[in-house]
């Protein structure tokens, strides 16, 4: 059979210039922040991309989203109860929930606050107050449950548990904190304890752990209040430890590339970066530059890029530590995504969504709106804390209760 040049040619191009992918947990594929979509729209026009739905049926709370063969799952208080949830990523259409564990309190806004993990037809999900269960993504129907405090004898942070559990090899990992040891490996299909950290045992902080392979091993990276740490994969090990500085909650997922690993924290604390090429950790540099909050951090090719309390957004270069731009002016205060050569910047307070280039010269943005509608039940000292997500050409942003889909592909 003889395919026309035009056949060809279009085929060409749908697959040179669009990709989508699934975002299957918290910051993505990797937790880099990354998205690997292509055929996304590089300019918006006035007001922004089409809008796909609108739901308010997902609850209070600041949880996430992750994406995983036409779902969406995230998390949400109702009363006093919260509830994993499951929406048709592409209608918003609810399409069950399933209880979780009592209400977290807090004065910025209850609810949950960390994003669902999905993996091998399964999602997991930690309630505020240290319940971690395990349910299948068609049916919603309970696999299984622990609970970080009353099972693993952690202890509920100040502002409750926040991380998104790491599934890895079959592997659950949490951090449950405390003198057990602080970061558990659980089966994923079972739950039950493969091993505790017992070398390692502060208390939990508020960052979420990543998985590296480095020379040839497996391990897990993770942050706490005075400490960052590389776990042995398969036995909880201790492989090296470096020091930190945290002050009132340290809350940045960790950055690995090519054997060095790059922290931040708010509060005045700044960030730096660790060589773990020998085994060891070493100091590489350390300043405030960089003094991200809760928004996340991304590194894009040799930089990276997010929000710095007192510089506002900032391109840092990723080994140097030198500042290549800062702005102030243009945005607030808020959280960063990526896909397709183009950053998704978020303002907290006011809810507005700015597209800029993704390059080391400055600010250069290409479009911007504002989240309609917002929230009226968000507390008073809450804002729009949610990361944005973009995945099979949308972008998902949500205000507590209401969830947003917008069609951003060319």
């Amino acid at each position: 059979m003889k395919l026309s040049f035009h056949f060809l040619f279009s085929f060409s191009i749908l697959f040179s210039f669009s990709y989508g992918s699934d975002w299957p947990n918290w910051r993505g594929t990797n937790r880099d922040g990354l998205s690997k979509e292509t055929g996304l729209l590089q300019e918006w026009q006035i007001g922004g991309p089409p809008k796909r739905w609108t739901t308010d049926q997902a609850g209070l709370g600041y949880s996430g989203f992750s994406i995983s063969n036409g779902s969406l799952f995230t998390l949400g208080a109702f009363g006093k109860e919260e509830q994993l949830l499951a929406f048709n990523a592409n209608t918003g259409e609810k399409l069950w929930s399933l209880p979780v564990g009592e209400l977290l309190t807090n004065s910025w806004g209850d609810g949950p606050r960390m994003t669902p993990s999905v993996a091998d037809g399964k999602v997991y999900a930690l309630g505020g107050k240290g319940s971690l269960l395990c349910a299948d993504v068609k049916s919603g129907k309970r696999i299984w449950q622990v609970h970080l405090v009353k099972d693993l004898g952690g202890k509920v942070p100040g502002w409750g548990y926040t991380e998104s559990v790491l599934i890895d090899h079959d592997r659950v990992i949490c951090t449950p904190g405390g003198k057990r040891g602080t970061i558990a490996a659980l089966d994923a299909k079972t739950g039950n304890l493969l091993w505790r950290s017992t070398e390692f045992t502060d208390e939990a902080q508020y960052s979420s752990p990543i998985a590296i392979t480095h020379k040839g091993k497996r391990q897990y990276i993770q942050l706490v209040m005075k400490n960052l740490v590389g776990i042995e994969a398969n036995s909880g090990k201790l492989l090296w430890k470096s020091p930190w500085s945290g002050r009132t909650a340290v809350i940045p997922t960790p950055i690995h590339d090519d054997g060095h690993v790059f922290i931040t924290t708010g509060y005045g604390v700044g960030c730096k970066l660790v060589n773990i090429e020998t085994g060891d950790a070493k100091d590489v540099y350390e300043n405030k530059f960089m003094k991200n909050h809760h928004g996340g951090v991304i590194k894009h090719k040799d930089f990276l890029y997010g929000y710095s309390d007192g510089y506002g957004w900032v391109c840092l270069n990723f080994k140097k530590g030198e500042l290549q731009w800062n702005e102030k002016k243009a945005l607030g205060k808020g959280a960063i995504a990526y896909a397709d050569n183009r950053f998704y910047c978020l303002s907290e307070r006011e809810g507005n969504i700015v597209l800029i280039e993704a390059n080391p010269v400055g600010w250069k943005a290409r479009g911007e709106f504002t989240i309609t509608p917002q929230t009226k039940r968000r507390s008073t000292r809450g804002k729009i804390w949610t990361h944005p997500v973009i995945s099979n050409g949308k972008l998902y942003l949500r205000d507590q209760e209401l969830l947003h889909c917008y069609d951003i592909s060319r």
